[in-house]
C-alpha cells in the first residue's frame, strides 16, 4: 500500500474522531429553538404565553362545516392543511422524547413547554375523536390551499373537512392517533393523572377502530400517501399502548397478531424501526418474549451505520444520511434519535451491536447520532445552519406562509395569484424569524439553496423538530455536564 493511501485512510479515520468528538454547539439553545418553532406552527386560539410574536390566532372555525370543534392542533409544515396524519406521528415522537429524555429535557428548563406542546396536540385529537368508529383527520383543502400563498390567520381558502369511520375506513391514521394518545398519557400520568386517564382511554377506543376496520387511508394523498401499509402502525400503537396500561392483551398483540420487518428508515410513513427500538427496551428490562424484536433493532442499526458492512442508505461526502429528496432532514433527526435511544439502552445493559465482523458500541452509535445533528447545527460541507434563527449563517428564506408575510401586510384585497407575486417569488429575507425550524436541508451534493421557491431545501416539518427534540436535550445534558 502506498504513502498516499495510508495518509487516506488516516485521515478518514480521524476525520470521523473530530467530527465525534470535537464538534460543539450550544444544544440547550437549539433545543429551547426546536419546540419555539413547534408554537409557531399551532392552529386556533393561542395562548397568553406563546412566544413567536408574529403569530396570531387561526382557523377559528375549523369544523364548523361538519357541525364539530375542530379548532387547535398543528400545521404540518409551510402551509395551512391540518394533516392528523403527520400531526399525530410529530405528538408521539414528542412524547417519547420526555418519557425516555424526561430528566434530560427537565435539566434544559424545557419539561413545561414541552408537555404544553403536547397537549396542544392531545387537546386537539380528543375532539376529533368524540364519536367511536369516527376521527376527523384533515381540516383544509390541500389543492385550494397550495394555490394560494396567505398567512394562517388571514387565509381565504376552504376549512374542508375529511374524516375516517367504519364504512371508510384508515388504519394508519387511527393506529397512529392511538399511538399518540397513549405515548402521550405517559407522561401526563405524573402531572395530570385524569388527564393521562382520559388520553389512554381514547387510544384503546382508536385502536380498537382501527383494528376492526382494516383499510389503506389514502386522504391525504399526493401529499401524505401512505406507502408502507399499515401494519407498522398497529404494531406501533400496540406498542404504546402496552407501555401505557401494562394489559397483557396488547402485548399478545404485539406478539401474536403483528407484523414486523427490518428497515433501514424511521418516518411518520413507516413505524417499524421505531416500534423495535421502543420494544427493545422491555426485552432488556426482562421481558425475553420480545426477543425477535430486539433482534430487527439490531438488523436496523446494521443497516443504517456507516461503518456496517450492511448499510443501506445513501451518505453524502460531507456525512449527512440521505433517503431522498424533500425534507430528508426528518430522516436525519429520527435516525439521529433512534440511535441516542438505542445507544442508552445499549449502554445501560452493556451489550453491543454485531454486525458481521463489525461490533458496534454504545459510543460508535452516539457518535454517528451527535454527527447527524452537527451537521444540521452547521458542522458541514457549506459551514452554515440548517436551522433557522441558530449557529452561522442560518437559513432566510424558509419556504413558509406566516414567516414570509409581514405582520402588517394588508391582505384584504389580495387574491391568491397576487399573493405569490408579492410575497412567494421574492428574493427578500422572511420578515418573520421562523425560530428554530430545522429545514428541508441540502441535497445528496451537500448543495443547501437557501430560496423560498426551493420548497424541497427550505420547508420546515413539525416532525423534523419533533424528532430533534430528545437527541438535542441528551446532547446539552452531556455538554452542561462535560461529558463529551
Amino acid at each position: 500500500m502506498t504513502k498516499s493511501c495510508y495518509l487516506s485512510i488516516f485521515l478518514a479515520l480521524f476525520s470521523t474522531f473530530w467530527l465525534c468528538v470535537n464538534s460543539h454547539f450550544d444544544y440547550k439553545d437549539a433545543l429551547t429553538k426546536s419546540i419555539i418553532f413547534l408554537e409557531a406552527q399551532r392552529s386556533g386560539k393561542l395562548p397568553p404565553d406563546h412566544r413567536p410574536p408574529w403569530r396570531g390566532d387561526s382557523a377559528l372555525d375549523d369544523g364548523k362545516e361538519a357541525g364539530v370543534d375542530l379548532v387547535g392542533g398543528y400545521y404540518d409544515a409551510g402551509d395551512n392543511v391540518k394533516y392528523g396524519f403527520p400531526m399525530a406521528f410529530t405528538v408521539t415522537t414528542m412524547a417519547w422524547a420526555a418519557y425516555f429524555y424526561e430528566h434530560e429535557i427537565k435539566d434544559a428548563g424545557e419539561l413545561n413547554n414541552l408537555l404544553a406542546g403536547i397537549r396542544w396536540g392531545t387537546d386537539y385529537f380528543l375532539k376529533a375523536s368524540l364519536q367511536q368508529n369516527r376521527l376527523f383527520v384533515q381540516v383544509g383543502d390541500p389543492k385550494m390551499d397550495h394555490q394560494c400563498w396567505m398567512k394562517p390567520e388571514c387565509m381565504k381558502t376552504p376549512r374542508t373537512v375529511l374524516e375516517i369511520n367504519q364504512n371508510r375506513p384508515g388504519t394508519e391514521v387511527a393506529a397512529e392517533t392511538a399511538a399518540a394518545l397513549a405515548a402521550s398519557s405517559i407522561v401526563f400520568r405524573k402531572v395530570d393523572h385524569a388527564y393521562a386517564e382520559t388520553l389512554v382511554s381514547r387510544a384503546k377506543m382508536l385502536f380498537q377502530f382501527a383494528e376492526e376496520h382494516q383499510g389503506t387511508f389514502d386522504g391525504a394523498c399526493p401529499f401524505y400517501c401512505s406507502h408502507s401499509g399499515y401494519n407498522d402502525e398497529l404494531l406501533w400503537g400496540a406498542s404504546w399502548l402496552y407501555i401505557a396500561t401494562k394489559d397483557p392483551l396488547y402485548l399478545q398483540y404485539v406478539n401474536e397478531e403483528s407484523t414486523s420487518a427490518v428497515v433501514n428508515e424511521f418516518s411518520w410513513d413507516l413505524k417499524y424501526a421505531g416500534a423495535q427500538v421502543l420494544l427493545s427496551q422491555l426485552y432488556w428490562e426482562g421481558q425475553k418474549e420480545l426477543h425477535m424484536f430486539q433482534q430487527q433493532a439490531d438488523g436496523y442499526i446494521c443497516a443504517v451505520h456507516p461503518d456496517s458492512p450492511y448499510r443501506q442508505p445513501f451518505m453524502t461526502p460531507g456525512g449527512l444520511i440521505h433517503f431522498r429528496d424533500g425534507a430528508n432532514s426528518q430522516y436525519v433527526t429520527s435516525t439521529a434519535f433512534l440511535f441516542s435511544v438505542y445507544s442508552d439502552l445499549l449502554a445501560r445493559h452493556n451489550v453491543q451491536v454485531i454486525c458481521g465482523e463489525k461490533t458496534l458500541t454504545h459510543t460508535d452509535l452516539m457518535c454517528f447520532a451527535k454527527q447527524e445533528m452537527n451537521y444540521l447545527l452547521g458542522h458541514n460541507p457549506a459551514h452554515r445552519s440548517i436551522m433557522v434563527g441558530f449557529g452561522h449563517n442560518p437559513p432566510l428564506h424558509a419556504h413558509h406562509r406566516g414567516a414570509s408575510i409581514p405582520v402588517t401586510a394588508k391582505t384584504e384585497d389580495v387574491t391568491c395569484g397576487m399573493s405569490f407575486a408579492l410575497w412567494f417569488n421574492t428574493d427578500a429575507p422572511n420578515p418573520n424569524e421562523l425560530t428554530g425550524a430545522i429545514l428541508g436541508g441540502p441535497d445528496r451534493a451537500d448543495v443547501f439553496i437557501d430560496s423560498r421557491m426551493n420548497s424541497s431545501y427550505t420547508e420546515p416539518c413539525t416532525y423534523i423538530n419533533s424528532l430533534a427534540i430528545g437527541v438535542l436535550a441528551k446532547l446539552a445534558h452531556k455538554a452542561k455536564h462535560h461529558e463529551l
